[in-house]
């Protein structure tokens, strides 16, 4: 199985969250983090760990299966299409270049310095480095709120 993926929601951020949901399970797929055959969260545990209305995941997994990303199973659940496409190399940067981005925005908006936003990147990987579990263990979702 997969280590805890920690699926992230803000408000905020104007962006949908059945959008937001979808982009992070891509993510977590495309990397390689979630693999063919791991089962997903039930539309029912995802809505109450997210605090949403249960239509948003379906809405989130009906996108995700029609891109191939995911694919149901009657009264099994979901998982992780054998199909799901994987991020190259290139793409993972990209991916990686644009979060950065939004974060240095954000830090020169509020006028952090530099030192601060590269300590406190740290911190975090260093939190979610701790956390992770090894291939025996299910797959595990933190539900962190945005906006702090």
């Amino acid at each position: 199985m997969s280590p805890r993926l920690h699926l992230q929601i803000d408000e905020r951020s104007g962006v949908p969250v059945y959008r937001q949901m979808m982009d992070q399970f891509k993510y977590y797929v495309a990397g390689g983090t979630l693999r063919p055959g791991d089962q997903i969260p039930s539309i029912r545990e995802l809505a109450a760990a997210l605090a949403v209305n249960p239509t948003t995941v379906v809405k989130a997994y009906t996108e995700l299966e029609r891109e191939g990303v995911i694919e149901k199973r009657h009264g099994k659940g979901a998982f992780v299409s054998a199909q799901a496409p994987a991020l190259t190399s290139a793409e993972q940067g990209d991916a990686l270049r644009r979060s950065a981005k939004l974060l240095a925005v954000e830090a020169t908006q509020m006028q952090v310095p530099t030192p601060k936003v590269i300590n406190v990147v740290r911190e975090e990987l260093g939190a979610l480095s701790n956390d992770k579990a090894t291939d025996e263990t299910p797959v595990k979702f933190a539900v962190v709120s945005g906006g702090r």
